[in-house]
Order: structure tokens, then sequence, then C-alpha cells
């Protein structure tokens, strides 16, 4: 009983849809045909492109694009560890004892993100954007602090 309803709906909607098709046909007649035109350019997007000279900044700009930030969190980024460190990975405070590209106090809490934090400079990176991921969400925000009061 079931099949022959569905049959019957179908035979319905077949039979609306040719009467609405015949209408819609002629109506369609009647209109002028559309052209379609595509259009080229030479120009290009204005995108920077980004290049860092450093070996060490390469580095931090691909964990930054995995973490899918843009160019503007790169910046701030390329601000907080040239002033914290110069992106010297040996870089070493010696008052404070703060080391490393991102000045880790205590310097070992970097172990946490590999055994090589002293000497790998992705080590480093990769522990610097976790901490200030966790603590001030993005690279901006870590150097906006920074700003105000010359420490993050």
């Amino acid at each position: 009983m079931d099949s022959k309803r569905a049959l019957s709906g179908t035979l319905i909607s077949i039979t609306a849809f040719t009467a609405f098709g015949t209408a819609a046909t002629a109506w369609a007649e009647s209109v002028p045909p559309v052209r379609i035109r595509t259009w080229t350019t030479s120009a290009q997007p204005d995108i920077p492109a980004i290049r860092p000279a450093n070996k060490n900044k390469k580095i931090a700009l691909d964990h930054v694009v995995q973490r899918s930030w843009n160019l503007r969190e790169f910046r701030c980024l390329d601000n907080l560890w040239t002033r914290e460190s110069g992106w010297n990975h040996r870089a070493q405070n010696s008052s404070s004892g703060a080391y490393g590209i991102p000045q880790a106090l205590p310097a070992g809490k970097m172990s946490s993100a590999g055994r090589d934090w002293k000497s790998n400079p992705e080590t480093q990176i990769r522990w610097g954007l976790a901490y200030i991921k966790g603590r001030y969400g993005r690279p901006c925000g870590a150097w906006g602090h920074f700003q105000s009061r010359n420490w993050y």
C-alpha cells in the first residue's frame, strides 16, 4: 500500500511539473539570452611577501602560520622577541637568568618543550608560542603587555 501511495504521489508530481514546465518553457523563450563574459586582470593582491632573513624568524613564521595567526601577529612577535633577545637562541640575561629567544624565566621551564631547549631555537620558539597563547592569547596581546610593563 505504501509503495502505491509513493508511486501515485510521484505521478502527480511529475504531471504537475510537466504542466509547469510547459509554461516555464514558453516564458523562457520570450526572455533574451544571457551573455556571460570572463574578465581577466594582471593586478596582483596587495599582500607583502615575508621572507625573514633570520633563520630563527623563519622558524617562528612557520609556527605562526601553523597556528592560523595572521601577519599582524607575526609582526607583534617579531617586535617582542627582537626586544627580548634579538632572536638569539643563546641570549642570556646575566642579572635575571632569563634565557633564549623568548627569555624564559626560569630558563628551565622550556624543558617541557624538549630536552634540547638550551641549543635548539625551534624548541624555544614552540615553547614561547605556547606560553604566549596560554597567557596572552596571541603575540599582539603579549606585545601590548610588554609595551605597558616592559616585561611579558
